[in-house]
């Protein structure tokens, strides 16, 4: 009833819409576009010469694994489905791994890495000291700024990406996350293909961010 709709509209009359995503964006700028030798360079994901997404051959064996099982749907505990939760950290942290074998380790399955910064951001808004700062790489993906910031956290930025070099300011970021960052800080690092760049640390910068952080942070 047009009567009873209308305090539902002005009840929601205040809500703006959101600001459009500047990369994924580009896939409607992609699509409208009508050279036929256009490339869509915008969103970083597998594509055939045709323009289609492909599928690699080990996820498709994985989906027909899964399939194989007949699966019941029942709901995931809280944490997860808890196989997928201990390989997956030892796939991140190594068999090997200490602090993983001794237990000192925690892991939640999530939704995307955006969703997974979510919840550590609220996590860590709850648990951590008041007003505790996380320092993110300069570039990085534009919703972590907001994961944090909308989960109440503050957030600076350390030096990662030098433009002169396109490649690592690896000075720069050590004395950003170890002189220029005070105790009980949070530090998001990105731990491969960072986004928006492709630049990583080597194995031996890696290093040395592990070893130094371990002093200062």
């Amino acid at each position: 009833h047009p009567q009873l709709l209308a305090p539902a509209r002005r009840f929601w009359a205040g809500v703006q819409q959101g600001p459009p995503d500047a990369i994924l964006g580009l896939n409607d700028l992609f699509k409208a576009d009508p050279n036929p030798k256009k490339v869509s360079l915008g969103v970083g994901a597998y594509r055939d010469n045709d323009g289609k997404p492909w599928v690699l051959s080990s996820v498709r064996e994985a989906e027909s694994r899964l399939l194989a099982q007949n699966c019941d749907h029942e709901y995931l505990p809280i944490t997860g489905l808890g196989g997928f939760v201990d390989a997956a950290t030892k796939l991140a942290f190594g068999e090997e791994c200490e602090p993983l074998n001794s237990g000192r380790i925690a892991a939640t399955q999530v939704l995307s890495g955006t969703g997974g910064l979510r919840v550590a951001a609220n996590f860590m808004e709850k648990f951590m000291p008041k007003g505790v700062t996380i320092k993110i790489p300069n570039p990085t993906w534009a919703n972590h700024k907001n994961c944090f910031q909308d989960a109440g956290l503050s957030w600076e930025m350390y030096r990662y990406y030098d433009p002169s070099t396109k490649g690592l300011d690896y000075d720069g970021m050590i004395e950003d996350i170890t002189d220029h960052t005070p105790d009980q800080s949070i530090v998001l690092l990105h731990s491969c293909a960072h986004n928006p760049t492709g630049v990583d640390p080597t194995p031996t910068q890696w290093q040395g961010i592990s070893d130094l952080s371990l002093i200062h942070i």
